[in-house]
């Protein structure tokens, strides 16, 4: 999986400004970097030296942490879409649709996905590129790892996941930046993700994430349809709820549970029946007056494997739709 990194209080949790303060690591103090350090190497061939030398220019820093403490997807649906359906996204979205037609177009006969969707994760992820993060992916893993218990384990398989790629790529890891939470690249994968679902859409012998368009495209897509993007079928349906039992399906979670024409016997009506057979969730949203409900079919539940909230997908879905629908005008 990608992972559920939450946006914080910057646009995309890219553009928070990266201190250059921060206590660097000295090596014996961190029994767990020891046995981190030990593992990679028996594991993965990875020289003590070696190791050493690359966390010499790692440092901990305290408001990685800070940022993981304070995401953006805790705003209320109504002020968090702001940040992302803005014309300026939208008229950017249709721009880089235009200039890389092609390869979109390419993409969806490939991995079933419409170029509107990888578009509006490129322009929530990175703003199409204009904002790769300005953390050292190093640091930030690291510093998730010694000093985030609560993802301490996850992290720690991260920086792993981040060193066999770095060795794969023959990428010094010390000069390598992303988001705070170690995502890199124009889509804003993390390593583990990169590793596993980058693909060389370019041709060019290399999987490369981090300045071609191409590649991350195809890399999209087929991340999405590895979590089970189906081709052609919706996202979301308008609802209308009735009496109070919608509330116990509401609590079945994302994952599409129970067929549209069973939801019905709970007070849940779909604005159309023409997907009846298919499971839905009932997924709710803090509007400005008052909370709101949507269906959300798989497709809605495989964006939420990308990033694990259902604000991010609905964000994803929205600008799509406003990209889609500019397109079509200009």
């Amino acid at each position: 999986m990608r992972l559920s990194i939450p946006i914080t209080l910057a646009i995309c949790g890219l553009s928070l400004a990266a201190s250059p303060v921060g206590h660097a690591l000295e090596f014996e103090q961190y029994p767990a970097l020891r046995y981190f350090s030990a593992e990679m190497t028996e594991k993965h061939g990875f020289s003590r030296d070696q190791l050493e030398k690359t966390f010499q220019c790692a440092r901990i820093r305290p408001e990685i942490v800070s940022a993981m403490e304070r995401p953006k997807e805790l705003l209320p649906w109504y002020e968090y879409k702001k940040i992302f359906l803005t014309d300026e996204n939208v008229r950017r979205g249709v721009e880089f649709w235009k200039k890389h037609a092609e390869v979109l177009a390419r993409a969806q006969k490939q991995y079933g996905v419409s170029p509107e969707i990888v578009i509006a994760i490129l322009g929530v992820e990175t703003h199409f590129g204009r904002n790769l993060g300005n953390y050292p992916i190093l640091d930030a893993l690291t510093t998730l790892m010694l000093d985030y218990p609560p993802r301490s384990a996850f992290f720690r398989q991260e920086l792993a996941e981040f060193l066999l790629l770095t060795r794969e790529l023959d990428i010094n890891p010390c000069e390598l930046k992303g988001s705070y939470a170690g995502a890199m690249g124009l889509p804003q994968f993390i390593p583990s993700s990169y590793r596993q679902y980058a693909v060389d859409f370019d041709a060019d012998g290399r999987r490369n994430l981090l300045s071609s368009s191409d590649d991350a495209i195809g890399s999209i897509g087929h991340y999405l349809k590895k979590h089970g993007w189906e081709a052609g079928a919706p996202l979301i349906e308008d609802v209308h709820l009735e009496g109070t039992l919608y509330f116990w399906i509401e609590k079945l979670g994302l994952k599409p549970a129970l067929p549209v024409n069973q939801l019905t016997n709970y007070g849940i009506f779909p604005r159309r029946m023409e997907h009846a057979s298919r499971r839905a969730a009932l997924v709710s949203f803090e509007g400005e007056y008052g909370p709101y409900y949507l269906l959300g079919y798989n497709n809605f539940y495989v964006i939420t494997r990308y990033n694990h909230s259902k604000q991010y997908a609905l964000a994803v879905y929205e600008l799509s739709e406003m990209i889609r629908k500019r397109a079509e005008q200009s």
